[in-house]
């Protein structure tokens, strides 16, 4: 009697033991993380660049994610085996999220992917508990990578506001923008180097895509990325929409920071392009680059922004450089969904119709 109690004790103690909760440090090799998302010293992912993602493949039936957002605005996409199931918003004090529960037996993907954009702070990610034993499975590379240099339209500024403009965190989301859209349909891997309000020459605020082009994170400035990590197949830069406002803005406290009492004209303009771009290029030379304009007021007819860039790109004398420029949405200030889906559809259009990615 005595020895069949010890053996029903040592199962059941095994079986406790199986069914504990593992947790699995954010710096974990099977862990896929997509944009420019650096660690701590003390093994916490910061996420910042809007569009940035984390993946991880495990056998399980339950994941949750132990985050800390800055400011509790940041919000993100909960995708589960490649269906999107849940918004997430995330508390500024450090707990779990539920992720995913209930799965069936065998292996599934889940996928946190950043809607917001770094104005609203950074969000921490310690690492995931299971409920129990699992198997963590390696991630799957994709075959082609592409980067984005944007502005509020990259990122999905008012995307999803049905009655106004607003830049209400809330309203937006990176995952229906027309770069994640574009992305996706490649399946390709996606850098989304992106600030609402951002500029070539001049922005909305004390600092200009030049500026934070090379950081890791798009809070801080004291931090470079390594672009050796990350080498894109596509590059798009779809910037100069806040330059078209802000050079028309005398009054503008940055139009007088940066240009004095007197708007800059086309060589300037056009120099201040091309520098941007010929950067770019240094830092990724094989690399093709689509430097596009649009979908708001900047392609409307007569504007000579196009102009500008087609002659920056004319004069760079590249092979490997295209420019595209989308037409005016119908969108009344930011494009919304349909518009976002229009652009990718167009952008995607160009890509296969002049073979800029290997099948």
């Amino acid at each position: 009697m005595r020895k069949l109690l010890s053996a029903v004790f040592i199962f059941s103690f095994h079986f406790t033991i199986a069914q504990s909760p593992v947790f699995i440090s954010s710096v974990n090799p099977n862990i896929q993380y997509e944009g420019r998302i650096g660690h701590t010293p003390d093994s916490i992912a910061v996420l910042s660049w809007p569009g940035s993602s984390v993946t991880i493949r495990f056998e399980g039936t339950e994941i949750k994610a132990l985050l800390k957002d800055q400011t509790g605005k940041n919000t993100y996409n909960v995708i589960v085996d490649d269906q999107q199931v849940s918004k997430l918003l995330v508390d500024s004090s450090k707990k779990y999220y539920t992720l995913a529960t209930s799965l069936a037996k065998g292996v599934h993907k889940v996928e946190l992917f950043k809607r917001t954009e770094s104005k609203w702070g950074n969000t921490d990610l310690y690492g995931f508990m299971f409920d129990g034993f699992t198997n963590l499975l390696p991630p799957i590379e994709k075959n082609v990578k592409m980067e984005f240099f944007g502005n509020s339209i990259t990122c999905g500024y008012a995307i999803e506001d049905s009655t106004g403009d607003s830049g209400d965190a809330k309203f937006e989301n990176n995952y229906l923008s027309y770069a994640s859209l574009t992305a996706r349909h490649f399946n390709a891997a996606n850098h989304n180097t992106a600030v609402s309000g951002i500029g070539i020459m001049v922005s909305w605020f004390p600092f200009t895509m030049p500026d934070v082009f090379d950081k890791l994170n798009a809070n801080t400035r004291d931090t470079y990325w390594d672009f050796s990590s990350y080498t894109p197949d596509i590059v798009v830069i779809n910037l100069f929409q806040n330059d078209s406002w802000i050079v028309t803005q005398p009054n503008n406290p940055e139009f007088k920071r940066i240009f004095g009492t007197k708007a800059p004209d086309s060589t300037f303009i056009i120099n201040a392009y091309k520098n941007f771009v010929y950067g770019i290029r240094k830092i990724y030379p094989n690399a093709t680059i689509i430097c596009a304009l649009g979908a708001m007021d900047i392609t409307r007819t007569g504007s000579p922004w196009p102009g500008y860039v087609k002659k920056a790109v004319a004069e760079l004398n590249d092979a490997k450089m295209f420019t595209y420029f989308f037409p005016v949405c119908s969108s009344k200030g930011h494009p919304r969904i349909k518009h976002q889906q229009e652009m990718a559809d167009q952008l995607i259009h160009f890509i296969e119709t002049n073979h800029l990615i290997s099948k």
